[in-house]
C-alpha cells in the first residue's frame, strides 16, 4: 500500500509521502513519518465525529489541514524536534471559522516554479494509459491535460501566477516543448487569465545550438525568464556560469535580448555526475559581474537528505552553499541573487521542521527578506495548496530566532515569499495583476467551485526508485 494512502483510500490534505519532482531519488518515509501519517488519519477520525462531518468533508475542509498540521507538531515535539512548528490553536482542529480565518490568506501568490507533461507525450512514455481511466487510478502525467492542470493550480489552490518550467534534456528528448507550454498558456490566456501563466526558455549554454535558438525562445514565444540545469550536459558534463565558453556567452545573449531572468537550478544533484556543478560557486561571481541580470536559485541549493542547521562557512553544500557565495562576492542583502523554494520547501516542511526553520531563518539573513521567492515545483506533488497552508501557519521558534538572529515570520513577510519579492525581478505591475485577476474566468469558477471543491490530495511524481529510473529513462536523461 503507498503510504500516500490510508486504509480507506483518502489522503491527507497535507501530503505526507515519498514523492519526488523527478530529479532526485525518492526518500522512503521513515517509521517516524509513518507513525505521524497514521496519527493524523486517527486525529481526523475524532475530530470529524466531533463536528459532525464525513470524513471527506472535513478533510477538504481547513480544519481538515489544521488537524494533520498539529498532528505534525505533536509528532514533531515526540522527536524532540520542535525549532520549527506550526503555529495554530488545537482549537483550529474544530473550529472552522479559527481554520479558516488563520489558513485561507488573502495573499498574492506567484509560483515561480511549476511543471507540465501533457498527456499527447507522456502517453507514448507510459503505454498503460488508457481513454477511460478512473480518478482513482488516473496518472497525471499519463493522462491528464490543461484543464486538469487548470483546476488543480488555479481552482484547489490559491495560486495567483505561475511561471512554467523545463526540466533538462536534449532537445529530441524533450518531455515538454516551448509548442506545448505555449498552447497551455493559450488555453489560460483563452479564460481571459492574461498574464496568469507565464513560460521559461529552456537553454542548455554547454549543447550546441540552444544559445542560438534563445532569439526565437524570446521574439517567437515571449519567454520572461531563462532555465538552465549547471550540473547536465549533453556528455554528462555540466558547465558553471563563470565559465567563458558557455556560461558567460549564454549570460551576454540573455541581456542582449532584454530577458534578463536566469533561473538556474542548484542543489538537488543528480548523484555524483558533474556533482561540482550542482554548487552555487559561480553565482556571486555573475551575479557581482551582471548587476543588471536576476539570478533565481532554484532550490535555493538545498540537497535532499541533508539536514540544514544555521550557516556554516565551513561547508560548501545546501543552502550554505548558496549563502557563502554571496557573502564571499560583497553582494551583500536586496542583490540580484534570489533564493526559490521549490521541493526544498515541500520536503523539509513535512520531514524535517527543524531543518526547514534554519533554511528559511538563515536565507532571510543573509539574502534579505526581500530576496525568497516562491516555488513549488508543482504539478508533480499535486495541487501545490497544502505547501501554501503550511507556509501560512510554519514559525521559527522563538529560542532559535534569538540564538542566529533570524527574523519572526510575520504575515508581511509570508506576503512577500508568496509573490510580492518575485513581481520585481518578472516586472509586474501588481495593480494590473489585480485588475485582470478580479474578473477573469478563473476568477469566478474558482468562486463558483470554492462552493463545493473537490480535491483529490495526490501526488504525481514518482514516489519509488524504480518509479524515478523509469522517469529518468522515459525523459532521455
Amino acid at each position: 500500500m503507498s503510504a500516500d494512502y490510508d486504509p480507506d483510500g483518502l489522503r491527507l490534505p497535507i501530503k505526507v509521502d515519498a514523492t519526488s519532482n523527478g530529479e532526485f531519488e525518492p526518500i522512503p518515509l521513515n517509521d517516524q513519518e509513518r507513525k505521524l501519517y497514521r496519527s493524523a488519519l486517527t486525529q481526523a477520525e475524532e475530530n470529524r465525529r466531533r463536528i459532525g462531518l464525513d470524513r471527506r468533508r472535513f478533510l477538504v475542509s481547513a480544519c481538515g489541514a489544521a488537524t494533520t498540521l498539529l498532528a505534525m507538531n505533536k509528532a514533531n515535539a515526540w522527536a524532540g524536534r520542535s525549532q520549527g512548528y506550526f503555529e495554530l490553536p488545537d482549537d483550529a482542529a474544530l473550529d472552522r471559522d479559527t481554520a479558516d480565518a488563520l489558513l485561507g490568506g488573502r495573499e498574492f501568490i506567484f509560483d515561480i516554479q511549476g511543471h507540465y507533461v501533457p498527456p499527447n507525450v507522456a502517453r507514448t512514455l507510459k503505454p498503460a494509459c488508457t481513454a477511460d481511466h478512473t480518478p482513482v487510478s488516473r496518472d497525471y502525467m499519463a493522462c491528464l491535460g490543461a484543464d486538469d492542470f487548470i483546476k488543480d493550480v488555479f481552482m484547489d489552490s490559491d495560486t495567483d501566477m505561475m511561471v512554467l518550467s523545463f526540466i533538462p534534456s536534449a532537445p529530441e528528448n524533450e518531455p515538454l516543448t516551448i509548442e506545448e507550454a505555449a498552447a497551455t498558456r493559450e488555453i489560460v490566456d483563452k479564460m481571459n487569465g492574461n498574464h496568469r501563466l507565464l513560460l521559461h526558455g529552456r537553454v542548455n549554454p554547454n549543447q550546441p545550438g540552444d544559445t542560438d535558438r534563445m532569439d526565437e525562445l524570446a521574439n517567437q514565444w515571449g519567454v520572461s525568464a531563462w532555465k538552465c540545469y549547471t550540473q547536465w550536459g549533453p556528455d554528462g558534463k555540466g558547465f558553471f556560469l563563470s565559465d567563458e565558453d558557455s556560461g558567460i556567452p549564454f549570460i551576454e545573449k540573455a541581456r542582449a535580448l532584454g530577458v534578463k531572468n536566469i533561473c538556474v537550478h542548484k542543489g538537488i544533484p543528480f548523484g555524483r555526475r558533474s556533482y561540482r556543478h550542482s554548487l552555487c560557486d559561480d553565482i556571486g561571481v555573475v551575479a557581482k559581474r551582471f548587476p543588471d541580470v536576476n539570478f533565481m536559485i532554484y532550490h535555493s541549493g538545498y540537497v535532499p537528505g541533508q539536514a540544514e542547521g544555521p550557516y556554516d562557512p565551513e561547508r560548501n553544500e545546501g543552502i550554505d552553499s548558496l549563502i557563502k557565495t554571496v557573502i564571499e562576492n560583497d553582494l551583500g542583502k536586496h542583490s540580484n541573487v534570489y533564493a526559490e523554494l521549490g521541493s526544498t520547501w515541500r520536503f523539509l516542511s513535512t520531514r524535517d521542521p527543524d531543518s526547514a526553520a534554519h533554511t528559511l531563518g538563515k536565507l532571510f539573513k543573509y539574502l534579505g527578506e526581500d530576496n525568497v521567492v516562491w516555488g513549488t515545483d508543482s504539478v508533480w506533488y499535486g495541487s501545490p495548496h497544502d505547501q501554501i497552508v503550511a507556509f501560512r501557519s510554519f514559525q521559527i521558534a522563538e529560542s532559535l530566532r534569538e540564538q542566529h538572529g533570524y527574523p519572526e515570520i510575520t504575515p508581511e513577510l509570508r506576503a512577500k515569499v508568496f509573490g510580492l519579492n518575485a513581481i520585481k525581478p518578472y516586472g509586474i505591475s501588481m495593480n494590473e495583476v489585480i485588475q485582470r485577476a478580479a474578473n477573469d474566468l478563473i476568477s469566478t469558477d474558482r468562486l463558483a467551485y470554492r462552493q463545493n471543491p473537490n480535491p483529490h490530495f495526490r501526488t504525481y511524481g514518482p514516489k519509488t526508485r524504480r518509479a524515478f529510473l523509469d522517469l529518468l529513462k522515459a525523459s532521455g536523461a
